[in-house]
């Protein structure tokens, strides 16, 4: 799951439906994969070589497999500075144990109902760090981790994902155990151990983790340009506040446990200052909190304001999947709030860890920013998950693989810093060919947009890495922000018996498939836009290209737009080839130019991978004309061995039994053909399948009715 910079790494990939892959991308230019061949030349199925240069930033990358079907989900890959191994033999006993160097990582995944065991030597006084990489890096295991002596009895046990921090109290040779916590195993519980020696004191930092969807908001655009003070201890009381002066940023930590770290300030009647805590973004097990007090002449307290967790932008879905929300959780632990200031006079703030009397881990940072109101926005986006029926419980990895003639969408949610409440445009450039991007806007004031990518329909095959941005005008100022992609760790097919687990993406990948076409195109009959007066309705006939059969005879469309109000809901029919969407623009509606998009869902008739039937049926028939041509040849030999003279017998006969063996081996051949035809034609086979059908965009220019006039 991981090389060291500077090396080059044999890999092998397992995968679902990840049929004819051809390439394995990473998501930086510094990896690079070539297939590995074998002694003949051709290319190992599903194993490859990955060269890491030299100059590669350490830290998780994106790998991914380029498919029939268009580029695969995701999986991290590492890249450390640290020599690496990989477990070759099994060692699931203590007198099989794998010894271990200091200063290197060990892959290896997890074999079910047992216990990996790795031997170390340490000397007296000598402190070390285990850490196992797992859920960090895409795995399913929950890791235990056990360090104990040459005799296997346990000196000390970490069973919540954190790392052993250990100090030898003699030479001796010491074991590890890692397991995982209900003893699962199997390819999907991979990880990675490190061993690393520090010294006495000195902070232990973790092995690199994937980003959780929260951390998106983080680091803040445009932070205050000003050197970064840590906290003095101590400050726990209010007689003990650490002075500051504002703005500030300042780092600490919540350490040791229930630790309460205390600011002092003073502040002018009127002011307005902004506070921000990072920590939980950080990829920490934190709960910050903040409260602000005046301290009035007599050196009593009065409470200001309290300030913790930042609200998601949009309504969470409740169960862990898409039945009354996105399974996405953009909202965060840490704070983003204001402080307004009524009264001139020494304010201060304490921030705490709601949950830190129960954890004791220097490693619990945090950063605390008080500035002036810089107004900024942070995105975040996802593909739109099936507004699920009852009963259906899957959570999906949803990678940005089109059919072609097909659109796609995805959510675009900002969390809005400092008072800004502008419209943000949001754009998606460097697309495959055959691939347009619209954006619909996040309007004024509200937290949620709309991303459509549509595939034409002779579109290519094809992949690229694109730029999605969002652009709003702050204080006459351009300004561009990165929108980050959220997804799976795993596709998870029942929700009762797995938890989805979102995490953030590195990068953009966008592909086109063209071996698969959307079920249905929906689209404007004319590629305009269309133009209307505020006030009067405006009819848009719809063209219908189908290309599967469905289940039912109508499909029931809802709008998504950027700002249009009134948008209509149409039922429409799956078996005609038109229709039209009657838009009525009241007086309200405000002139300018707006897209807007149709989705829905319908039960339609799919065809797994049809053209493998094709070409299993010519093989079929190519190893049947193979199979005839050397039955005549075997049955020409065999019969002219029979009359050669006797000194050419031998020969004869020998050339014979060749050509029934090589007979034997192509009738062996039409078999396996006529299997794979079979297995192709079952596949293949209409099967019912709920789909997501979202029309090409629609431009639309409202304009005002003195215009008309």
């Amino acid at each position: 799951m991981g090389g060291q910079a500077g090396s080059t790494v044999e890999i092998t990939i397992t995968s679902q439906h990840a049929e004819n892959a051809t390439e394995l991308l990473f998501s930086h230019s510094s990896l690079t994969a070539t297939p590995k061949l074998d002694g003949m030349g051709m290319p190992i199925p599903d194993t490859y070589l990955v060269a890491i240069n030299a100059d590669c930033p350490l830290g998780i990358h994106e790998a991914r497999l380029m498919t029939r079907l268009g580029i695969s989900s995701s999986r991290a890959f590492n890249v450390g500075a640290v020599p690496e191994t990989t477990r070759q033999t099994p060692n699931t006993s203590l007198d099989t144990a794998m010894p271990l160097e200091m200063g290197t990582i060990c892959n290896a995944a997890m074999t079910k109902q047992s216990v990996d065991y790795y031997a170390i030597q340490l000397k007296k006084g000598q402190r070390i760090v285990v850490d196992c990489a797992a859920h960090g890096i895409d795995s399913k295991l929950k890791p235990v981790l056990i360090l104990a002596n040459a005799q296997g009895a346990d000196l000390l046990v970490e069973r919540r994902g954190g790392s052993l921090d250990f100090i030898a109290s003699e030479s001796a040779t010491y074991v590890i155990k890692v397991h995982d916590l209900t003893f699962n195993g199997g390819g999907e519980f991979f990880y990675r151990l490190a061993l690393r020696e520090f010294a006495p004191g000195e902070l232990a930092s973790r092995l690199p983790t994937i980003k959780t969807v929260s951390s998106f908001s983080w680091p803040a655009p445009g932070a205050i340009d000003q050197n970064t003070t840590a906290e003095i201890e101590p400050n726990n009381q209010h007689n003990q506040a650490h002075k500051v002066s504002l703005p500030c940023h300042i780092t600490g930590s919540f350490f040791p446990a229930a630790d309460v770290d205390t600011f002092e300030f003073t502040a002018t009647e009127g002011e307005v200052w902004w506070v921000e805590v990072a920590s939980e973004r950080l990829g920490l097990l934190t709960d910050p909190a903040i409260v602000v007090q005046q301290v009035d002449a007599e050196g009593n307290l009065i409470d200001v304001v309290e300030l913790n967790d930042i609200p998601s932008p949009v309504k969470v879905s409740s169960n862990g999947y898409s039945y009354d929300g996105p399974p996405y959780n953009a909202g965060s632990l840490d704070i983003l709030g204001k402080v307004e200031i009524k009264t001139d006079g020494i304010y201060r703030l304490q921030v705490r860890d709601l949950f830190g009397g129960t954890r004791n881990d220097p490693r619990n940072i945090y950063q605390l920013i008080i500035r002036k109101a810089q107004p900024d926005f942070a995105l975040v986006s996802w593909a739109i998950h099936m507004q699920l029926r009852n009963g259906d419980r899957n959570c999906l990895s949803k990678p940005l693989a089109l059919r072609c003639g097909s659109t796609m969408a995805f959510e675009v949610v900002t969390v809005r810093r400092d008072g800004f409440d502008g419209e943000i445009e949001l754009t998606m450039e460097n697309l495959p060919v055959g691939v347009t991007a619209s954006g619909l806007k996040i309007p004024a004031g509200e937290s949620r947009g709309m991303m459509l990518l549509t595939a034409d329909e002779g579109a290519p095959r094809g992949f690229s890495n694109a730029s999605f941005v969002g652009r709003a005008t702050i204080d006459g100022q351009l300004v561009t922000r990165p929108c980050r992609l959220a997804s799976m760790q795993w596709p998870v097919s029942d929700q009762w018996s797995e938890i989805p687990s979102p995490r953030l993406l590195a990068d953009v990948p966008v592909s086109v498939c063209e071996s698969e076409f959307a079920p249905i195109t929906i689209a404007s009959a004319l590629d305009k836009v269309w133009e209307v007066t505020a006030g009067e309705k405006l009819t848009v006939p719809l063209i219908h290209t189908r290309r599967n059969e469905f289940s039912g005879p109508t499909i029931n469309l809802m709008g998504w737009s950027d700002g249009m109000e009134n948008l209509p809901t149409m039922e429409t029919s799956l078996t005609a080839d038109t229709s039209e969407a009657v838009f009525d623009l009241a007086q309200t509606q405000k002139p300018g130019l707006y897209t807007v998009a149709f989705y829905g869902s319908a039960v339609t008739k799919y065809r797994y991978d049809p053209a493998a039937v094709e070409a299993a049926q010519a093989a079929v028939e190519s190893a049947h004309e193979r199979a005839q041509d050397l039955a005549r040849k075997a049955a020409i030999l065999a019969d002219e061995a029979k009359k050669v003279p006797v000194d050419q017998q031998e020969a004869a006969k020998q050339a014979a039994q060749a050509a029934a063996l090589q007979q034997t081996v192509a009738e062996q051949e039409v078999a396996s053909a006529q299997k794979n035809l079979q297995d192709a034609t079952a596949k293949s086979q209409p099967t019912d399948i709920v789909d997501i059908i979202v029309s090409t965009p629609i431009k639309i220019r409202v304009n005002p009715t003195d215009k008309a006039e």
